[in-house]
């Protein structure tokens, strides 16, 4: 393509061989887009419930350092959203842009409805403009990001499947081993039930599309059953399945009763369209909310919040049987690794989070800080930015686009300190002193 201003003239041009409907003039570089409005509304109802409901954050939260816990989702979240900005920004213009291009893939054709919906139009952008290489990169990158995904989601479903059913209602007594041959089972099971239902989706002939439109409604309404469960002691667990269970029957209800409306019909066309899943997703998550927060005041019960802080009280036991590193010390005087850097750093982490989690001001300040900072993202990335520029009928300018794939560009290197830069230099002095023993060990040798 060459420049951004390239790229804008091919835009250009392609809203005028293949304007959008619901776009201002028909034009690619505009915010006033009535389907892209009705998806971000979907795509807040459907993202709210991944992160709420996905136990792998959960289990990631729990597992985290109190007092990096907030900085680190804070950092992980703007490091994430490069993704669908750089990608759609870069892969997704230039599959409009090179579609008349006769590297294009599909050239002279279009793309249809069907490769679009399954995902394909960064694969083709990316073979437009770097032929085999580009394909094999962008492959590279999904591999990645979905065994990435899978491995998380396995270890997640099978610590609930383990823990929370296996060790609560069916053998309380479990000792370690025969809990992590259980988890080792449910990853298996988990793993061939993904399968399974890939096929099947793969078979009827639903897409990524699709199951992402859909998403939303199937579990928006356990959002906020499950986000009051750690911010409202008043929620119960009368409030919490009703608000759960309520809010899936709404959406499943609106979803269908829209789709028949609207269409005439009702199959995976239909269903997989805009309108239909935007009334699935909105009645599943406020029925949810509704419902729980009603049902709870309703008939109130107390809840204390140091029953949660003692969910692993019940583990400890177990947990002193396995030999410390002072009572190896004093077994075998020979081992002596109090003096370790890495052993000293351990141990004030421990003493600061230890004394953090027993001062509630303090998690009450960071719960603080990540309510202002998430609210404060929400507000300028989902209103202040896209909603006066959708309401003024904005088209890019030349000089706009350009600024626009500029900040794009410096989004995607900040994500990539973020991610790579970042981790190395916060554990540069770990390494410094495994460097210091490795070369130390030697001369010692030697």
């Amino acid at each position: 393509i060459g420049s951004p201003s390239e790229m804008y003239r091919l835009l250009k041009a392609a809203a005028l061989k293949r304007p959008v409907d619901g776009n201002h003039h028909g034009s690619y570089m505009t915010l006033k887009s009535n389907f892209a409005l009705v998806f971000g509304i979907i795509q807040l109802c459907s993202g709210s419930g991944t992160v709420f409901l996905d136990q792998a954050y959960w289990q990631r939260a729990i597992a985290s350092r109190p007092s990096t816990a907030v900085r680190a989702y804070i950092l992980g979240g703007l490091a994430w959203f490069a993704i669908p900005f750089g990608f759609a920004t870069t892969l997704g213009l230039a599959a409009v842009a090179l579609t008349d291009s006769p590297s294009f893939p599909t050239y002279p054709n279009l793309m249809t409805q069907t490769e679009v919906t399954a995902g394909l139009s960064a694969s083709y952008a990316a073979t437009a403009l770097l032929g085999t290489g580009g394909a094999v990169a962008l492959l590279i990158v999904l591999f990645m990001a979905v065994t990435s995904c899978a491995s998380a989601e396995l270890i997640a479903v099978s610590s609930i499947l383990t823990f929370d059913i296996y060790k609560t209602y069916i053998k309380p007594s479990a000792t370690p081993d025969q809990l992590i041959f259980v988890a080792h089972i449910m990853i298996c099971v988990f793993g061939l039930t993904m399968a399974i239902f890939a096929c099947i989706w793969n078979v009827i002939g639903i897409d990524l599309g699709w199951l992402f439109l859909v998403m939303g409604l199937l579990i928006g309404g356990a959002v906020f059953p499950a986000a009051f469960a750690i911010t409202w002691k008043g929620q119960t667990r009368a409030g919490a399945l009703s608000g759960a269970i309520t809010g899936l029957c709404a959406g499943l209800l609106a979803w269908l009763v829209t789709a028949h409306q609207y269409y005439g019909s009702i199959s995976v066309t239909t269903t997989g369209m805009e309108y239909p899943t935007l009334a699935g997703n909105l009645a599943a998550i406020m029925t949810g909310l509704i419902v729980s927060v009603c049902v709870s005041l309703a008939k109130p019960e107390h809840f204390d919040w140091e029953t949660t802080r003692a969910i692993n009280a019940a583990s400890s036991p177990s947990m002193s049987s396995t030999p410390s590193s002072t009572s190896l010390e004093k077994k075998d005087p020979k081992i002596n690794n109090s003096n370790l850097p890495t052993v000293r750093d351990e141990e004030k982490e421990s003493a600061e989070d230890a004394a953090v989690v027993e001062t509630p001001s303090k998690l009450r300040r960071a719960f603080k800080t990540a309510c202002i900072v998430s609210f404060l993202l929400t507000f300028i990335m989902d209103f202040l930015i896209p909603i006066p520029m959708f309401l003024s009928h904005y088209i890019f300018s030349q000089g706009f686009f350009t600024a626009w794939v500029i900040i794009t560009f410096i989004w995607v290197f900040c994500s990539t300190a973020i991610s790579v830069v970042l981790p190395i230099w916060e554990t540069a002095s770990f390494f410094k002193e495994l460097y210091r023993e490795i070369i130390g060990g030697k001369n010692i040798s030697t």
